[in-house]
């Protein structure tokens, strides 16, 4: 099987040595209206790099309307602001990135995507607003921080909603803004808030025409509404059902995904950013097994298999920024040579190079095993990856094209005031 799997390999991938050899891919495209770019570790310079140049293709000649990324959605609005023009406080992207304080900062405050920002910003300055690209964080966990937009905006209006909303997140103020704090009291003493940020949400999205959609505004507002709901769902469920979260945070992501390309219309087109266990279709993998969905699988059930593109990224060796536990400061780290046997492993022994492997009918039968596949996380041992870094995949299913770095080096993290999650 790994022979053969091996000279399958070197029979269809495409060696990456220019620019122009992401040709191919750009073709593949076609008439997709969400391409997701993944990747193996969220501490990877170079899949940022390739992601940033290869939006910048779909922006410019596939007509794509809106990035999308694993992130806070307030921290990742100062972003879209900036590039949409709205913002007349910060003169850099290197100033916006300021926004992105929460650990794991270095995923947004990092050297590598202050190009993409900047090439953003100057591509908006010929659109008008309603065709400006926008750039957006979908991620579930800024509970407290899309509670004071939602208050802060409310008050800036003089909304009469206001004093419903400060009603609201009062039942949240004695957790101390501790995440952790409130699951527990809300799954085991069921002190939560549940009922609350319910109504709310319903009230927003029931009165959501009454607010001004200047700047977004009301777009802002209901997606924060949003996260309030399901952050607090995610952070009850997260004590007593760790899968089941997981299957919260994915399907919120999606939720995100859906409202954003509502707002844009008929000509919604998303380029969405996420480490691959996210992107890559759960379906073809081991988490299945145990009951668990993400974007990936949802976004092609939902929209169909023809209009989502998943490309996977993945690399043989190198270094990378992670943690040693959950909230310590960032080290760069050595990322140790693939295990014998896996997926990464065999495409450098189909040849030490970069390269691009995209599926289709012809070749997805030969890449029907499922085999093991690296997924580094923002806490990372390399001491011990072998024991639970690698998820098994059947990498057609998963992915509808690969992109293979052989040696990679660590982001370039920013610094930026650090508060823990």
């Amino acid at each position: 099987m790994i022979d053969n799997l091996i000279q399958s390999i070197k029979k269809n991938a495409i060696p990456l040595h220019e620019a122009d050899h992401y040709n191919s891919l750009i073709n593949e495209i076609n008439q997709a209206n969400y391409v997701l770019f993944g990747e193996s570790s969220h501490g990877t310079s170079e899949f940022y790099k390739v992601r940033a140049e290869l939006t910048k293709r779909l922006i410019e000649e596939k007509g794509f309307t809106y990035i999308a990324v694993e992130g806070d959605w307030p921290a990742c609005q100062q972003v879209n602001r900036y590039v949409k023009g709205y913002d007349n406080v910060h003169t850099n992207a290197r100033e916006v990135l300021t926004a992105f304080n929460r650990w794991p900062t270095w995923m947004w405050a990092n050297e590598e995507i202050i190009d993409l920002i900047e090439w953003l910003k100057i591509h908006n300055q010929k659109l008008t607003n309603n065709l400006k690209v926008g750039f957006y964080g979908i991620d579930v966990y800024s509970l407290w921080e899309s509670m004071d937009e939602i208050i802060n905006y409310l008050e800036k209006i003089n909304s009469p909603d206001i004093e419903k909303a400060k009603k609201a997140f009062a039942c949240f103020e004695p957790f101390n803004r501790e995440p952790q704090m409130y699951g527990v009291s809300a799954s085991f003493y069921a002190e939560g808030c549940h009922d609350e940020v319910i109504k709310l949400l319903t009230d927003i999205t029931l009165n959501k025409n009454k607010y001004s959609n200047e700047e977004e505004s009301h777009l802002n507002l209901e997606v924060n509404a949003i996260i309030t709901a399901n952050a607090e769902n995610y952070y009850r469920t997260m004590v007593m059902n760790d899968q089941e979260s997981w299957n919260i945070r994915d399907r919120h992501m999606v939720e995100v995904i859906q409202k954003i390309s509502s707002y844009y219309g008929d000509h919604a087109k998303g380029i969405i950013w996420e480490h691959n266990t996210h992107v890559g279709d759960a379906r073809a993998t081991d988490m299945a097994d145990g009951g668990m969905v993400n974007v990936g699988q949802l976004l092609r059930e939902q929209e169909g298999i023809e209009n989502v593109f998943i490309v996977g990224f993945g690399t043989h060796q190198g270094t990378v920024i992670a943690s040693e536990a959950w909230g310590v400061n960032f080290e760069r780290m050595i990322v140790p040579p693939a295990q014998k046997g896996s997926w990464e492993d065999l495409m450098f022994k189909a040849g030490p190079h970069d390269k691009i492997l995209i599926f289709n009918e012809k070749n997805r039968h030969d890449f029907s095993q499922r085999i093991g596949h690296r997924a580094i996380g923002v806490v990372y041992d390399p001491n011990y990856e072998h024991f639970g870094n690698y998820v098994p995949s059947v990498m057609s299913a998963r992915y509808d094209a690969f992109i293979y770095i052989h040696s990679t080096n660590a982001l370039h993290p920013l610094e930026v005031e650090k508060m823990l999650i």
